[in-house]
């Protein structure tokens, strides 16, 4: 029998659909990562403007939101498959042979660049130096990337439920912690700025901003359009590309999607911001250049020994749904495969990769990279799913024929990314090559798919797969009726007073963090900030990961949100 513990192959059940809730702590856990540490750094070394920055992030994530919300989420919520099974479904067993292998290898790179970030952040405590090279420097730091790959794999082998709880109960500390660090080195690089009679409190941040940070230098070759452009792309394969199909397969409203705004408003626009000024002001204590410190001695510098526990759970949260997104690619070469084993077995792959630091030193060209070499997939698919409907043309069609390859499907992505080179070679940056290889793939497919059998009808195929897709449709509409008319009408004797607790003091432990940066930023006492915060810290883990607890238990017996 095939192995199906995580609807690998087939539609999640509508009992398994999970609440509201795991999206908005997945989104704003995975996005805010250890990663942000070096993107928002590097914001800083390519010299763009003040200006710039705040304009590009906000267009950028918009257009990402907007992507996430209507064109991955409708196709996961309505075929509620993996996207690996659905691209099968499309292409054939072919094409996800190929596209499993090269999704499963981009996306283990991706993971352990989280997880060198991570250990850059851990070698703090054995005083190994920091790791900026293609390649490992001390094998102290190649243990530590491994006791850290250990780690993550053992959460991303337990599947979505164990990710996103473990995100849920991180996101809320992690994204103060930001604001709390960027709050600290203000103050270091506002005594460096002189103040200005008559200036308000917007003006003087941006004066500290234009000074310190985002200076704007005029030879630089980077624009507002090019933080647009990499804001979108950045996570290009997981929404533009679909690979996001894997988490979004279990929401029960396609609105879901949307939940990708705190991931990107928070954990990208502000996170980004944060550690730009956290990277200047960490670099001029150092007298040194930011690109000479790994997040590590950023968050350090920042946060004193919590910010090594930031960029450790940071980069957690991310690698955790990124190997598990990657476990899920390999194991669709062969359904058999347990999907746990598959887990653990791109775990340790990723770990190997986490030992040299060349993914953290390239880690912008690689996403951008990344989602350009996915994308044109993504285009087949919601060329398929949403074009051919409404060109008379057979979704499916390659399926009802029995083809083992789809090869105008293939040829698109070929075809496309040929054409994406040769937009490169003419000049075009990188990262505005998005849309010029999405339209190529769309308009390639369109044509051969036309030319290869799309244009038949396969009456009876058809008519059956639809019938029995209204009739899952219909059971899983049946059900979320019947849960959202259940009412909890008995409760534990305990559990309530517990969780009120629980909740109330976590909440009181992130304002105390929040004060404490408050504090750090009017006295300008980067010690307050670092002798002090990891109480409070300890204190948020301990109740917010007993509140969690106590909630899924509760869930689980009453059926609630």
């Amino acid at each position: 029998m095939t192995n199906n513990n995580e609807f690998e192959c087939t539609p999640v059940r509508p009992e398994c659909l999970q609440p509201a809730r795991h999206f908005a702590a997945s989104y704003s856990g995975e996005h805010v990562a250890g990663t942000e540490f070096v993107i928002g750094a590097l914001f800083v070394v390519w010299g763009v403007g003040v200006q710039d920055i705040l304009w590009g992030l906000l267009w950028g994530n918009l257009l990402a939101v907007l992507s996430w919300g209507l064109i991955c989420a409708p196709i996961a919520v309505s075929t509620r498959l993996t996207l690996y099974a659905y691209l099968e479904r499309i292409g054939g067993k072919g094409i996800i042979n190929l596209y499993s292998i090269v999704n499963g290898i981009l996306f283990c790179v991706l993971a352990g660049t989280m997880i060198t970030v991570s250990a850059s952040a851990a070698r703090i405590l054995f005083d190994i130096p920091p790791q900026v090279d293609w390649y490992p420097t001390s094998p102290g730091f190649v243990v530590v990337a491994v006791l850290v790959g250990v780690l993550v794999t053992f959460v991303a082998a337990k599947g979505f439920r164990r990710v996103a709880i473990f995100s849920q109960i991180c996101a809320p500390w992690m994204i103060l912690m930001f604001l709390v660090g960027a709050l600290t080195m203000l103050s270091i690089l506002a005594a460096q700025t002189p103040e200005v009679p008559g200036q308000g409190v917007g003006q003087r941040l941006l004066s500290i901003a234009d000074s310190h940070i985002w200076q704007g230098e005029k030879d630089s070759e980077f624009s507002l359009w090019h933080v647009a452009a990499f804001a979108w792309v950045a996570n290009l394969a997981m929404h533009g590309g679909l690979s996001d199909m894997t988490l979004l397969r279990y929401a029960r409203r396609s609105s879901y999607g949307f939940f990708s705004v705190l991931g990107m408003f928070i954990g990208h626009y502000a996170a980004w911001l944060c550690a730009g000024v956290m990277g200047a002001g960490a670099a001029f204590l150092l007298k040194t250049s930011i690109q000479q410190l790994d997040a590590g001695a950023v968050a350090y510098q920042a946060l004193g020994a919590t910010g090594i526990l930031v960029v450790i759970i940071a980069g957690w949260t991310t690698s955790n749904p990124t190997i598990y997104r990657a476990g899920l690619a390999f194991q669709s070469l062969h359904p058999r495969w347990n999907r746990s084993v598959v887990t653990v077995v791109t775990g340790v792959v990723t770990t190997v990769i986490a030992c040299f630091p060349f993914v953290f030193t390239q880690l912008m060209d690689f996403v951008g990279l990344m989602g350009l070499i996915l994308a044109p997939v993504g285009a087949v698919i919601v060329t398929e799913h949403w074009l051919f409907p409404r060109m008379g043309l057979t979704r499916y069609w390659n399926l009802y024929r029995g083809g083992y390859l789809n090869w105008p499907a293939c040829l698109a992505w070929g075809l496309s990314l040929l054409a994406a080179w040769g937009f490169n070679a003419l000049g075009l940056h990188l990262f505005f090559l998005l849309l010029p290889t999405w339209i190529t793939a769309t308009l390639i497919y369109i044509a051969l798919a036309t030319l290869s059998g799309a244009r038949e009808l396969f009456t009876e195929q058809a008519a059956r797969y639809e019938l029995n897709e209204a009739d899952r449709r219909q059971r899983e509409r049946e059900y979320l009726m019947r849960q959202r008319g259940k009412k909890s009408t008995a409760a534990s004797d305990h559990r309530p007073v517990i969780q009120t607790v629980a909740i109330s003091v976590a909440a009181l432990s992130l304002v105390w963090c929040l004060a404490l940066g408050v504090q750090g930023l009017r006295t300008g006492s980067i010690e307050l900030v670092k002798d002090w915060l990891l109480i409070p810290t300890v204190l948020y883990m301990v109740t917010a990961t007993l509140w969690s607890f106590l909630k899924e238990q509760q869930g689980r017996s009453f059926g609630s949100d």
